[in-house]
This record gives structure tokens, sequence and C-alpha cells, in this order.
């Protein structure tokens, strides 16, 4: 069952904030990525390409945590867990608009590449911010 945010935790998702995400290694050993992040209502949303480690380990299970802390005053951060859902997105627009968030250029994908948007429900939020 998803939960809502409070206002210090909406702060941290919708501002210009990082976040490392960890997904589970088939051997059981974690595996952590730097992302960017977006929300829509109480769900935490980002990009990937498929192939990539995170994309596999959230295939195999879907059980992921996410931190994130404030760019301002790294003291703040929430962590979030749940559990993720993938959809293909081709146009790769979830990637482009996280892009402008974080005014940054959204680059190239490799020649082939298949972009995911993954949608993580939140089941749990603790930290600083929670």
């Amino acid at each position: 069952m998803a939960i809502s945010f409070n206002a210090a935790t909406l702060a941290l998702l919708d501002g210009r904030n990082y976040a490392v995400l960890a997904t589970i290694n088939p051997d059981g050993s974690p595996h952590t990525s730097a992302m960017w992040i977006g929300r829509d209502g109480d769900d935490l949303l980002f990009s990937t390409v498929e192939g990539r480690v995170k994309h596999r380990n959230m295939l195999r299970d879907p059980r992921v945590s996410v931190t994130v802390w404030d760019s301002a005053d790294p003291e703040i951060s929430v962590d979030l867990r749940g559990r993720v859902s993938m959809t293909p997105d081709p146009e790769r627009l979830l990637h482009i608009q996280l892009s402008h968030k974080y005014d940054a250029d959204p680059g190239e994908d490799r020649p082939g590449a298949h972009r995911v948007i993954v949608r993580m429900a939140v089941e749990k939020v603790a930290g600083h911010a929670a």
C-alpha cells in the first residue's frame, strides 16, 4: 500500500535534489546508482535503459530503496522503500522532462537503447525529512 508524503519529503522530491537507488544483485549484494527523480502523486519516477544492471535487478526483484538528500544541506535526507514497475518510454519523455528539472542536457542514449519509466510505489519513508 502506497503512503502519502509530508511537506518536507515533498520539498526534497520536487526540488533539484539527487537520489541514490539501491537494487539487489543476483548474489544478494547491493547495487547503487545516482539518478534524477520525479514524482507522480505519491509515486516516485525515474528513467533507465533496458539491460543496465539496475534494470536487470529490478526485473528480477522489484524491491528497491531510494535515498534523496537536500543539495543545499546534505544532513536533510529521506529514505524510501518500495516496489517498482516499469513501462516503455520510446520517446524518452520522462528522461527529457527530468533533464529540464535538473537543468542538464539529456544527452543521447547509445544506438538501439530502449528507455523505460520506472514507477516506485513507496511503502515506507524514514529519515530527517520524514
